[in-house]
C-alpha cells in the first residue's frame, strides 16, 4: 500500500494549488470573489437555460450555439479567468479559498473547452445532443405552463438543429470528429424520431399520453393538439435534416484516425482532457505507467479468487468460463432489473453504519431505452434514476451486477449527486459535476461493497475485481489509443485478456474512449485520491478513526477537485477525526 500511496501523491503534487492561509474570517476580498462567481454564474444558468443533460428541467427554450453565443462564452470566461488571476486565496475565508479552488478549475476548463471548440464535436460513441434531448421527454410534467414550455422548446429544434449542425461542419472541415469508426451506426438513434409513423407514436410526444388531472380537459385537449402541430412541423423536419446529414456528409468523411494526438493541436487538446476530467498536472506517460502497476497488482488478487474456486486452468481459461457458463446470466430482462432492485435494497439495509448523513432523494430502477441500448454503457445513474442495460443479457454478467449497482445507484451517483444537490448553504456553481470527484466516489463505493459484505460469492467479488481492472486498464488504454498509436483491436484485446467483460461491452467501452479523450481517466484516479486519504486518515487516527464521519466529510464537499479533497481529508484528521455532523460521535 505504501508504495501506490507514493505514487498517487505523485499525481496529486502535480495538481491545483490550494493556499495554506491562516484561518480568517470573510473580509473585502471575499466580496470582490464573490462578486466574479455569482455574476458569471448567473450568466452561465441563462447561457444553459435548456441544458439538453438536465431532464428534470422543463425549459422553454434550448441553448444558442450558434457562432455569436460561442464568441461570447469565450470572451466571458476569459475576462473571469483574468479577474481570478487578481484573487489573493490567502486573504479569503476558509470556506471561499475551497470555493476559489473549485471555481478556478471549472473555469480553466470551460475556457480550455472553448479556445479547443468542443462545441464542434456534439457528440461521441455513446451520447449526443439529440439523444440527450430526448431524456426530456422524461421528466416530471405537473403543470400547464410545463407543458407549454416544451411545446415551445420543442418549436426550437429546427434552430437548434441548424446550429449544431453547422458547427459539427466546421468541426468537419479542420478534421475535428469522433473517429469514424466510433460513429457505425449512430445514425439509427435519429430514425425512431423520423420513422414514426403519427405523432402521437413519436417519443417527443409521451408526456401528453397522462396528463395531470389537474389540468382541465379542454387545455388538455388543445396541448396535444398543438403537441401533434409541433412534432410533425419542427420536431420530425429537424430530425431529418439531421439525417440526411450524418448519413451523407459526416459518418462517410469523419476522421480515420483514432488518438487524440491526430486532432487539431493533439497534444495540448489532450493535456486539456486531462486536467478537466481528473483535475490533475499529470502528464500521460505518467498515468500510463501507474495504470501499468495497478493492473499487475489487482491481476494478482484476481488470481487468488480463481484459486480460491478451485478453477483449473489459467486467467485467461477462467475468464472465458465467466463469459460463456449460463449460469452467470439473467434469463429476461426482467430477472436482471430485479436483481438489482434486490442489491439496492440490501444496501439501504447496511447503509446507516456506513454513512451518518443519507440524501432525502430516492431513485427508480429504469431499463436504457430500446433505441440507445446496444451502444450504451451496461449502467448508468444520478438524481432519481439508475438505468440498467437489459439489451442483450449475455453480455450483462450477473457477477458484475452487484458492483455496477453500488456504483451507479447507491452509495455512488444516485446516492452521491443528491446529496451535493441538498447542500443548499454552496454556491449555486458547486452542484457542477466534477468527473474525478463523482466517478472517482462511485468506484470508491464498489470496493466499499466487501467491506459492507455485499458480495455473496467469490464470483461476485471477482466481478468487482474485474470491475477495479476495468477502470485501471483505462488509464493505460485511454492513453494508449490517444498519445501511443494504440488500434481499436490492440484496445479490446487488453481488456479481454484483463478483465471478464463481455466482448460486446468491451467494444462499445473502447469506442467511448476513442470518441471521448481523456474522460476514462477519471474512475481510478479518483478512487484512489479517497482510498489513498482514507489510509493516511486510518493510519492517522487509528481508533478514533470512525468510518461514518469519513464518508460524510467525503460527500459534504459536493463535486470537487482531487487536489480539494486531499486537504478536507487532511483537515478531517488534524481535527481528530471528526465529522461534520453533530450525531456521528
Amino acid at each position: 500500500m505504501g508504495s501506490r500511496i507514493t505514487n498517487f501523491a505523485s499525481l496529486i503534487a502535480l495538481g491545483i494549488a490550494i493556499a495554506a492561509a491562516p484561518v480568517r474570517a470573510a473580509g473585502p476580498e471575499d466580496a470582490r470573489f464573490e462578486a466574479i462567481y455569482k455574476a458569471e454564474w448567473s450568466w452561465r444558468q441563462a447561457q444553459h437555460e435548456a441544458d439538453e443533460d438536465d431532464g428534470d428541467t422543463i425549459s422553454a427554450h434550448l441553448p444558442d450555439v450558434g457562432p455569436a453565443a460561442q464568441a461570447a462564452r469565450l470572451a466571458r470566461w476569459t475576462a473571469t479567468s483574468q479577474a481570478l488571476a487578481g484573487i489573493d486565496p490567502a486573504r479569503l475565508s476558509p470556506a471561499n479559498q475551497t470555493n476559489l479552488a473549485v471555481y478556478r478549475y471549472q473555469i480553466e476548463a470551460l475556457l480550455a473547452a472553448q479556445r479547443f471548440r468542443d462545441y464542434e464535436r456534439p457528440l461521441n460513441a455513446d451520447t449526443s445532443f439529440w439523444g440527450n434531448l430526448a431524456g426530456v421527454a422524461q421528466a416530471s410534467f405537473r403543470t400547464a405552463q410545463d407543458y407549454r414550455n416544451y411545446l415551445t422548446m420543442l418549436g426550437e429544434m429546427p434552430r437548434y438543429f441548424d446550429q449544431q449542425i453547422a458547427n459539427m461542419r466546421a468541426g468537419l472541415a479542420r478534421g475535428f470528429t469522433p473517429p469514424q469508426v466510433t460513429l457505425q451506426g449512430r445514425d439509427t438513434t435519429v430514425t425512431p424520431v423520423t420513422d414514426a409513423p403519427t405523432p402521437e407514436a413519436n417519443r417527443f410526444y409521451a408526456p401528453f399520453k397522462a396528463m395531470p388531472a389537474t389540468i382541465p380537459a379542454a387545455e388538455q385537449a388543445a396541448l396535444r393538439a398543438e403537441a401533434r402541430r409541433v412534432i410533425a412541423d419542427k420536431v420530425v423536419p429537424a430530425h431529418k435534416a439531421l439525417l440526411q446529414f450524418l448519413r451523407n456528409d459526416y459518418i462517410p468523411h469523419a476522421q480515420t484516425a483514432l488518438g487524440a494526438y491526430a486532432l487539431p493541436d493533439g497534444k495540448a487538446y489532450y493535456q486539456s482532457k486531462i486536467f478537466e476530467f481528473t483535475t490533475l498536472r499529470a502528464t500521460p506517460a505518467e498515468i500510463h505507467a501507474t495504470g501499468l502497476r495497478e493492473v499487475a497488482r489487482i491481476r494478482g488478487e484476481m488470481l487468488a479468487v480463481m484459486r480460491a474456486v478451485q478453477f483449473q486452468g489459467d486467467l485467461p481459461a477462467f475468464l472465458a468460463h465467466l463469459r460463456s457458463d449460463p449460469q452467470f446470466y439473467a434469463k429476461t430482462p426482467q430477472d436482471l432489473l430485479n436483481r438489482a432492485a434486490w442489491i439496492a435494497k440490501t444496501f439501504d439495509g447496511k447503509a446507516a453504519r456506513y454513512f451518518g448523513h443519507l440524501p432525502r432523494s430516492r431513485f427508480a430502477i429504469k431499463p436504457v431505452p430500446d433505441d440507445i441500448a446496444p451502444f450504451y454503457t451496461s449502467g448508468r445513474g444520478g438524481p432519481g434514476v439508475y438505468l440498467v442495460n437489459t439489451y442483450n443479457l449475455p453480455a450483462r454478467p450477473l457477477y458484475s451486477l452487484p458492483a455496477l449497482t453500488l456504483h451507479e445507484s447507491a452509495p455512488g451517483h444516485a446516492f452521491q449527486m443528491p446529496l451535493a444537490m441538498e447542500h443548499k448553504d454552496l454556491p449555486g456553481f458547486r452542484a457542477e459535476y466534477i468527473s474525478a470527484y463523482g466517478e472517482g466516489w462511485a468506484l470508491y463505493c464498489e470496493k466499499l461493497g466487501d467491506e459492507m459484505g455485499m458480495y455473496d460469492t467469490p464470483y461476485d467479488r471477482f466481478g468487482m475485481l474485474s470491475y477495479q481492472m476495468w477502470r485501471a486498464a483505462r488509464l493505460v488504454v485511454d492513453t494508449g489509443i490517444h498519445t501511443m498509436g494504440w488500434s481499436r483491436a490492440q484496445a479490446q484485446a487488453y481488456l479481454h485478456e484483463n478483465t471478464a467483460l463481455a466482448d460486446h461491452e468491451i467494444e462499445t467501452e473502447v469506442d467511448r474512449y476513442i470518441a471521448w479523450p481523456g474522460q476514462a481517466l477519471s474512475y481510478y484516479l479518483g478512487e484512489m485520491a479517497i482510498v489513498d486519504g482514507r489510509a493516511r486518515a486510518e493510519r492517522a487516527l487509528g481508533p478514533k478513526f470512525n468510518i461514518r464521519a469519513f464518508h460524510d466529510a467525503v460527500l459534504e464537499l459536493g463535486s470537487v477537485p482531487l487536489p480539494v479533497l486531499q486537504t478536507r481529508i487532511d483537515r478531517f484528521i488534524a481535527e481528530g477525526g471528526k465529522g461534520p455532523y453533530p450525531d456521528e460521535e
